[in-house]
């Protein structure tokens, strides 16, 4: 049986489009002496689609203060991570994520609550660009943290087979987070390639870590839904039209039919403010 380390690290090598490597290489230009890796994820991977569509990305640095010539952007991503910005290159649109290498590690890891980071990155990922070979296998480690903290934090159900624990361990991470999509969606993400989920599951199982345990997901959704507006709000300060990407999403995923206003583009943070409740009261999020 192959390792996880292994398994992870074939499966951020796996080759991507050149236009997704041609993007990551450009967000890593944007942060000279600091950038150290970037990772591609989410349903553009999934889907093998890239026109028309918001590609995901994760830029990892060594540090904020080295990233940001801004203090107070250095300041809000370590306080509240990650940044998220907006990028556009060569016809293709994109947003990535910012995370230092120690916030990366800690946010795949049993040490967090936090769900946002190792729920992402136990599905599937793709390292498209390292700036050196220690960065690589920094990344690497990360990301192997992950799946082992997903599977822990759901606990095991006696009797239950290891992809209905993946689909479980999902539909709870997405109970935590502001989410607009369909419900099924977290089953989906496992049967769309059940085949890894099957190879990953036993490496992934013994890889949790002693003494960890599951539970807590009360408090989890707490905090997870307070971070998650705490996020939108920083958004409006960090993320040039966020406003309209937050409205495109929901659009996309509930079947919607938001229209931003003018006003609203105006003062992204009261819109978000007041846009987030009556979303979550008409149930197009969660």
């Amino acid at each position: 049986m192959a390792s996880l380390i292994d398994l992870v690290r074939d499966e951020l090598g796996v080759p991507v489009d050149p236009r997704v490597t041609a993007m990551a290489q450009a967000i890593a230009a944007q942060y000279p002496g600091s950038a150290r890796a970037v990772l591609f994820y989410g349903s553009c991977l999934r889907m093998s689609e890239l026109d028309g569509l918001m590609l995901d990305f994760y830029l990892i640095v060594s540090n904020y203060s080295d990233a940001y010539p801004r203090r107070w952007m250095a300041i809000a991503n370590r306080l509240i991570p990650p940044n998220v910005f907006p990028f556009q290159h060569d016809g293709l649109i994109a947003k990535y994520a910012v995370l230092s290498e120690a916030d990366f590690d800690r946010l795949n890891s049993t040490e967090t609550r936090n769900v946002s980071v190792w729920a992402r990155f136990a599905q599937p990922s793709r390292l498209v660009w390292a700036v050196d070979e220690t960065a690589r296998d920094r990344a690497i480690m990360a990301v192997s943290r992950a799946a082992p903290t997903l599977l822990a934090a759901a606990g095991m159900v006696a009797g239950e087979v290891p992809l209905d624990w993946w689909r479980r361990a999902f539909s709870l991470t997405y109970s935590v987070e502001l989410r607009a999509e369909r419900s099924g969606r977290a089953q989906s993400v496992v049967d769309a390639d059940a085949v890894r989920y099957e190879r990953f599951s036993a490496p992934a199982i013994a890889a949790i870590p002693a003494g960890a345990q599951g539970g807590g997901w009360t408090r989890r959704r707490l905090e997870g839904k307070f971070l998650s507006i705490a996020r939108l709000a920083k958004a409006s300060l960090t993320y040039a039209g966020g406003i309209d990407y937050l409205a495109w999403k929901i659009n996309r995923h509930a079947g919607t039919r938001i229209e931003i206003k003018p006003w609203q583009r105006r003062w992204p943070l009261v819109a978000a403010i007041t846009l987030v409740p009556r979303l979550m009261k008409s149930g197009a999020i969660r």
